[in-house]
């Protein structure tokens, strides 16, 4: 009698395993925190101390389109893409504070 030979359905189930597992360790967090980015960038308002994605701190002085108008200094504006604005500056960031020496 010839040996039994294993399922073909459950040689996929390691696939579909690792499959989930990675879905939700890192597709769906990420899905989350771009739909908070876009829900972000829509609520920005006049006034709004931002972070762009370059780094640079500024005080939003007015919105052109999908541009946003930056006042980085005193007589200073620099027109940035809607998109390039990473976070509001007044929330906690994941980066640890700079140590004053």
């Amino acid at each position: 009698m010839p040996p039994a030979q294993p399922n073909p359905i459950m040689s996929l189930v390691p696939i579909v395993a690792i499959f989930l597992i990675f879905y939700f360790l890192i597709i769906r967090p990420q899905q989350k925190q771009a739909r908070e980015h876009a829900k972000m960038l829509e609520g920005l308002q006049k006034g709004d101390r931002v972070v762009t994605n370059g780094g640079l701190y500024g005080v939003i002085a007015g919105f052109r389109g999908e541009a946003v108008e930056l006042k980085v200094a005193d007589n200073v504006k620099v027109l940035v893409a809607r998109s390039a604005i990473s976070r509001l500056a007044n929330e906690p960031s994941s980066a640890p504070a700079p140590v004053a020496a």
